[in-house]
């Protein structure tokens, strides 16, 4: 399937704490995608700043197949050792991006053919109303706040996942692996 990353493409480690884990730069990542032999399948956390919510996105990513995993340079936890734990060993083996300008990276996806989705409390259509196969890039927010506007109006589609109980919406990494695996089971169809 060629999902894994190559290390021929170099990743770099960028200053993050962990000699072990390192990140692609964007001219990288686009390579990365313009290489795999599938459609892309991609995760871009928008500022999710808490580390073990970070872990586990990643954890649920790698579990899922997702080919990369992309978040901003900036507004957003570090790879450090409680994200290298709780990924269990994902943020050693996917492909992992910092972009310096996510909206603009989001642009070039697009130019790919990649459909973004992104998860809103307001969007009027829930997760299981849309498609979610072919080259898909999934969107998904910081804690509290949700995606930004910016990142939110680089999405083709927004979508919410329906909840019926007295909570108004779920940690951002259990939104992540309910997304994830809702488009796994569309592509799997």
């Amino acid at each position: 399937m060629g999902r894994r990353f190559s290390k021929s493409l170099g990743r770099k480690t960028h200053g993050d704490p962990l000699a072990g884990i390192s990140t692609l730069n964007e001219d990288e990542a686009l390579a990365l995608l313009d290489s795999l032999e599938e459609d892309a399948f991609v995760l871009i956390l928008d500022q999710v700043q808490d580390p073990r919510n970070f872990g586990a996105c990643l954890r649920s990513a790698d579990a899922a197949g997702v080919n990369l995993v992309v978040m901003p340079s900036d507004r957003s936890a570090g790879l450090t050792e409680v994200v290298r734990h709780v990924a269990a060993g994902a943020a050693e083996t996917l492909p992992l991006a910092r972009v310096k300008n996510l909206a603009r990276f989001m642009c070039l996806l697009k130019d790919r053919s990649v459909f973004l989705v992104g998860t809103s409390d307001q969007a009027t259509q829930t997760l299981y109303e849309i498609t979610l196969t072919g080259p898909l890039g999934l969107v998904v927010g910081a804690e509290g706040t949700g995606v930004r506007r910016l990142t939110a109006s680089q999405c083709d589609e927004l979508v919410n996942i329906p909840m019926f109980g007295k909570v108004d919406c779920l940690n951002v990494s259990v939104a992540t692996g309910v997304c994830l695996f809702e488009a796994i089971r569309q592509r799997r169809l």
